[in-house]
């Protein structure tokens, strides 16, 4: 993805890249990324910064900070394609992203963070718990809760009972056991989906994959690249069916339209019905879908 430099760390509704491969790699962000620009009534969380020839120093990866608001923990990138310094926050880390331009100091990422601390504390005191796979831990299926029930003298491997998922083995596996199982479901979900919108009546015959990948992201829900390929979060297995929906619909709409312009939109609305619906259910819901697992 020359020229982009996707976060480390998603946030989603609807975006691109930060780099020049933005009309190649639009993405379907997660909405909780929010970086804007302190600048500005539209991006209040970023602040320009001056011209320099002086290469700058590195900051550490991680930092533990301390500010009135209390200890935040925090993440520095450097992105050589940033015009700004921005934050960020990692719902599945847990942390605030700082990311800073090639020749920006870690000086400036401290004054915006000084100057937002209380917005960023607040954000993250209003993550969601974390959710382990283990033993009682209620997860979601389709939108719909399941509880985790270890049956370690099974030999049926993973399987949905009532609404229940069950796990057999030995309980130091339960964890990778139903990541895979969730991974594999998502897979025949979003593929069938995929086969089903890209089939429509409103299709016609360019909404076909070269290939349909299913990962663990960080910072989308789904993308597609200029090649075709067309990438889903695993994570999506545990969002309602209409949301799937919506998704799938949206990283087919770019496979003609690589731009979220009018001719995008207007696809997208007869792709799937439900956009309105999927959006304000993934910036409400996603935080606790990235903190499960």
């Amino acid at each position: 993805m020359a020229g982009s430099c996707p976060p480390a760390g998603p946030a989603c509704v609807v975006g691109g890249t930060c780099g020049p491969a933005a009309l190649h790699h639009r993405r379907l962000r997660l909405e909780q990324r929010q970086a804007v620009t302190a600048a500005s009534t539209r991006r209040p969380f970023q602040a320009a910064q001056p011209r320099s020839r002086a290469a700058v120093a590195p900051p550490p990866q991680l930092e533990l900070l301390r500010f009135p608001t209390g200890d935040l923990p925090v993440r520095w990138r450097r992105c050589r394609t940033a015009g700004r310094i921005s934050l960020r926050i990692d719902p599945r880390a847990g942390m605030v992203v700082v990311t800073l331009p090639p020749r920006a100091s870690r000086e400036g990422g401290l004054a915006l963070l000084r100057i937002h601390a209380e917005w960023v504390a607040g954000r993250l005191a209003a993550l969601p718990k974390v959710v382990a796979f283990d033993e009682g831990a209620v997860v979601l299926l389709d939108g719909r809760p399941h509880v985790i029930r270890h049956s370690p003298e099974a030999r049926r491997g993973v399987w949905v009972e009532a609404d229940e998922i069950r796990i057999s083995g030995e309980h130091a596996f339960l964890p990778r056991r139903l990541s895979d199982f969730l991974r594999a479901e998502a897979r025949l979900r979003l593929a069938k989906l995929a086969a089903v919108i890209g089939a429509g009546p409103d299709a016609g015959t360019d909404l076909i994959p070269s290939r349909l990948a299913i990962k663990d992201t960080s910072t989308r829900w789904g993308s597609c690249s200029s090649d075709k390929v067309v990438m889903f979060s695993w994570r999506l297995v545990m969002a309602p069916p209409e949301i799937q929906h919506y998704v799938v619909a949206h990283e087919l709409a770019h496979l003609r339209h690589l731009d979220h312009g009018r001719g995008f939109w207007a696809l997208v609305e007869l792709l799937t019905p439900h956009r309105a619906h999927a959006e304000a259910w993934l910036k409400q819901n996603g935080p606790a879908l990235l903190r499960t697992g």
